[in-house]
């Protein structure tokens, strides 16, 4: 007799494990602790076999039913059940081991010890909230350039062009990785050259004109709020390392008798060690601000809790208040700003400049210059930086002072009625 619903739910309990025929192969096992199983008993080249079809009642009797029919059905084309089983999911696991986001979180993983914490968060969110959810299930083998077009043309449609275009380059980047892995045999983000939108090339604001420097260096002179963000405004021009460099200097890293700030790697987009030669200007900031924040870790500590660096936006809202616009200056502009005088105003060495910019720089060998590379010409420009930006701010405290003065205090009356 077939089984019923009816009859499994009421089935006694034995002392040891027994089973309930249903035909044809199929049978319910009963363990005395009530637990009931699907299983299928079959003949495959003279050898009996057992292939388990689920528990009951995840898997209903209707259920078992139609998977011991496929069973049979494979068994009379001359399979075994159990090896067809085996391999189905030897192949769901290897495509799970090579779908997009295994890979491209293999991927991410060998690369993020040579990032910086800030690169490193970028391009984990480019993948997980711009990658995965459409293409992180995918065997990466079978992902063409149309389906990656599809998904960047996703990010497009919120308006992101520039994080479509980036997020192109990280998927060409996971793909070139499978293919040197032997996952794939070429990379489809190649074929997509010209097809994403165009963006429309814009530079960061910044004031390169040496006749402008001086009455900015006054504007910013004129901040009358925090002295440790006034103290990050006075060090902004002085240094022109990356804003986020800036915020998050520690007071160990500071040398006062060497006159150098080292950054350590771990804060380097590049990950590589970094100096700055402090000019005399610089040293006579960090001493000022030393007895409100040294005993801390950061030498520019947040306004919440000195335990966390000072914000992003604290310099940034500095410089609005004080009446500087977004289409003047932004925080990486001192950079900028630096680049463009030191080389075409004043004349030091491209190879200075870029050395203390933190950018690449490799000597005729192709091999890649060390930290302290020209520390002494570096030393004597960011010297000669400092005293241009004293001379340019001389010369337009005379004819500016009033203007500036004025531009301020309208400013505050209008935040402070």
């Amino acid at each position: 007799m077939r089984l019923t619903d009816i009859a499994i739910r009421r089935v006694k309990l034995k002392n040891k494990p027994f089973r309930l025929a249903d035909g044809k192969g199929l049978a319910l096992l009963v363990k005395p602790n009530g637990a009931k199983y699907w299983q299928f008993r079959y003949r495959f080249a003279n050898k009996g076999k057992l292939l388990s079809l689920g528990v009951y009642p995840e898997v209903t009797l209707a259920e078992a039913r139609d998977r011991c029919y496929e069973a049979r059905k494979q068994l009379s084309n001359g399979a075994d059940p159990g090896e067809v089983r085996r391999l189905k999911k030897f192949i769901q696991l290897e495509a799970a081991a090579n779908s997009f986001e295994a890979v491209g979180l293999e991927w991410f993983s060998l690369q993020k010890a040579a990032w910086s914490e800030g690169h490193a968060k970028r391009n984990f969110w480019l993948l997980e909230k711009n990658l995965l959810p459409w293409l992180g299930r995918r065997p990466i083998s079978e992902i063409t350039a149309p389906g990656l077009l599809a998904t960047l043309r996703r990010i497009e449609s919120r308006g992101a062009i520039d994080t479509a275009k980036r997020a192109k380059q990280l998927a060409g980047q996971v793909f070139r990785f499978a293919i040197a892995t032997g996952r794939v045999q070429r990379d489809p983000s190649q074929d997509l050259k010209g097809a994403l939108a165009a963006s429309v090339s814009t530079h960061r604001a910044a004031i390169t004109e040496p006749k402008e420097v001086g009455p900015l260096l006054l504007m910013l002179d004129s901040y009358e709020g925090s002295p440790v963000v006034r103290a990050a405004l006075r060090l902004a021009p002085l240094t022109f390392v990356h804003p986020g460099e800036l915020r998050k200097a520690r007071w160990s890293e500071i040398d006062f008798e060497t006159a150098e700030w080292r950054i350590t790697p771990d804060r380097m987009k590049k990950r590589q060690p970094h100096i700055v030669p402090l000019s005399r200007q610089a040293l006579a900031v960090l001493r000022d601000l030393h007895p409100l924040t040294g005993r801390w870790e950061y030498v520019f500590p947040g306004g919440r809790s000195t335990k966390t660096p000072m914000s992003e936006n604290a310099v940034l809202a500095a410089m609005r208040y004080v009446g500087i616009s977004k289409e003047e200056m932004c925080g990486h502009g001192f950079r900028a700003m630096a680049r463009t005088i030191l080389d075409e105003v004043l004349g030091y060495r491209v190879d200075w400049i870029e050395h203390q910019l933190a950018h690449a720089v490799r000597d005729v060998n192709g091999r890649a210059y060390n930290r302290t590379a020209h520390l002494a010409g570096r030393r004597e420009m960011m010297q000669g930086w400092a005293d241009y930006l004293d001379t340019l701010r001389e010369q337009a405290s005379g004819r500016n002072v009033v203007k500036i003065s004025t531009r301020v205090s309208a400013l505050k009356n209008a935040v402070n009625p």
